[in-house]
């Protein structure tokens, strides 16, 4: 079955992200038990791909917490105050606005009301939220691992907030850190 027309529109982009290469996938470690892979879209937002991939790193995300975390919507994490007012040291980024719907799994870029903001945080979409779209940079999408996305803790600020406990781009062959595994109480 076909897509409605204005449908089709805004999931033909998607399609056209540029091929998955080592060095274009950011891989997230979180404390929700597992590993999240992203496909990065250097052809689409080169300047936040190359942010991310430089923060990632420096080991800038390691044991940042997801400080907003909103059911239905989106998981945000990349302020290492854990407040959602902080970011890196490096200037903010201009803004690379793009046709790419904000799809289940879509990770975009987080800022303030002013659209040349963006720094260090980053959200990652729960469900599709089309009225982002042309207004946030999206700059990759989770390719597995979105099971560990959805157990994120809810919250604004979450109560026991999850956390990545390490970021790295594939290539660099870094090996994901042991999660110890929930423990099952016994009688």
């Amino acid at each position: 079955m076909l897509a409605p027309a204005h449908l089709a529109a805004q999931i033909a982009p998607a399609a056209a992200a540029p091929a998955a290469t080592p060095d274009n996938m950011l891989h997230l470690d979180l404390s929700t038990g597992g590993r999240v892979t992203i496909q990065l879209y250097p052809d689409i937002a080169p300047a936040h791909v190359d942010r991310i991939k430089t923060l990632a790193r420096q080991g800038f995300y390691n044991g940042v917490v997801f400080h907003r975390v909103i059911d239905g919507f989106m998981a945000q994490t990349g302020d290492p105050t854990g407040t959602g007012q902080g970011g890196s040291e490096l200037p903010d980024l201009k803004a690379e606005f793009n046709k790419l719907p904000h799809l289940r799994g879509t990770v975009s870029m987080a800022r303030t009301n002013e659209p040349d903001t963006a720094n260090s945080q980053f959200f990652i979409c729960f469900q599709p939220r089309f009225s982002l779209d042309n207004k946030y940079t999206v700059f990759g999408r989770v390719v597995s691992g979105m099971q560990y996305v959805d157990a994120i803790e809810r919250g604004e600020p979450p109560a026991s907030p999850s956390k990545v406990i390490q970021a790295s781009i594939a290539s660099d062959n870094i090996t994901p850190p042991l999660v110890a595994a929930p423990q099952i109480m016994t009688d």
